[in-house]
């Protein structure tokens, strides 16, 4: 059976189409299938004019479910867009970046060829993220079901109000504040949104959830990180009668009236991504950033053989003991003898 990769791809930018058609003429010269969804697919045939080679379309020629591998190009955006298409399948992502940061994405432009030849050798690991279900109820009726990868955020509706809210966390309130809103985040999310909010960047493989206010008029209103089977929830409060919004991801949104309540909980369903680098995560903050790492020597060189003998002791040295009295001491030494004729009493 052959095998089939798609491409997902920000259309709508010259550049990313340039990359999808590279793409797909890599793939058909390694012998793997492109496919990519119909709109998608218009948008190149139209800016090129012609293919030269065969592409198939989604859902017409092949399922989802029968791909190997999604390619996308584009921002952090694209990939988040991509997450929602293969979420409910065990269908891995993996991003090359065209965008500014690109923190989800796995490669750059500059690597594309490479990064074909690697899917094309299977040369790729899968590695899974979690993902947060989100749930929002107004007086006592449950108004929006979703989810998100990277975070649920809360913003204040109205500029000139800020929002009154309180936290909870496993059905117990923490605190109340005012502030412009509060970002609920997953590890992957702790460098979107909760990081510009001040929070703390929180390596993948870390399990665990975070609440971050923005902007809190508060004293106690810091970033917290909580277990992954904790339930958080956050109520908007009337006593100003602010509206909120709701966004997760920043792609889908509800509005928030006074007395709502968002609560967050860990997904069953986490989001797939292929990695082709070992790079860890500290490598990708420092790529991504661009952090300064100017002087580091790197880790102290171990010695070949550990000694695990005794302590040795280094004892203090005792007083040397008075020097004895010289035998030629005359009478006007004080530690001669009075009398030179005198017996000596030297034995």
């Amino acid at each position: 059976m052959s095998r089939r990769v798609l491409i997902l791809a920000h259309t709508g930018r010259e550049e990313s189409l340039k990359a999808a058609w590279e793409a797909c003429a890599q793939l058909h010269a390694s012998g793997i299938v492109p496919v990519m969804q119909k709109s998608e697919l218009a948008d190149m045939v139209r800016f090129f004019g012609r293919l030269d080679h065969p592409v198939e379309v989604l859902h017409d020629h092949v399922l989802l479910p029968d791909v190997e591998l999604v390619m996308v190009l584009g921002g952090d955006g694209t990939i988040l867009r991509a997450a929602e298409l293969v979420r409910e399948v065990d269908v891995p992502l993996l991003g090359v970046n065209l965008g500014h940061v690109g923190f989800l994405a796995e490669s750059e432009r500059a690597d594309l060829a490479q990064t074909v030849e690697w899917v094309a050798r299977r040369e790729y690991t899968v590695e899974e993220r979690m993902t947060i279900d989100v749930q929002v109820w107004v007086r006592g009726q449950k108004i929006w079901h979703t989810w998100a990868l990277n975070e649920a955020a809360i913003e204040k509706g109205n500029r000139e109000r800020m929002l009154e809210v309180v936290t909870e966390v496993d059905e117990r309130p923490l605190t109340s504040f005012g502030c412009d809103g509060v970002v609920l985040a997953t590890p992957t999310g702790s460098t979107a949104y909760a990081f510009s909010a001040g929070g703390p960047v929180v390596w993948p493989e870390v399990e665990a959830l975070l609440i971050v206010p923005i902007s809190a008029h508060a004293l106690f209103a810091k970033p917290l990180v909580v277990s992954p089977r904790s339930r958080l929830a956050v109520e908007i409060l009337n006593r100003t009668g602010a509206q909120g919004v709701l966004w997760c991801d920043g792609r889908r949104s509800v509005d928030l009236p006074p007395g709502a309540r968002v609560e967050v909980t860990r997904s069953p369903n986490p989001v797939r991504l292929a990695r082709t680098h070992q790079t860890p995560f500290s490598g990708r903050l420092v790529r991504k950033f661009e952090l300064p790492i100017q002087g580091w020597r790197g880790p102290m060189p171990q010695a070949a053989t550990i000694h695990t003998g005794p302590v040795p002791v280094i004892r203090t040295p005792r007083p040397m003991p008075p020097l004895p009295t010289p035998r030629h001491a005359g009478p006007g030494d004080p530690d001669g003898p009075d009398d030179p004729t005198a017996p000596s009493t030297a034995k």
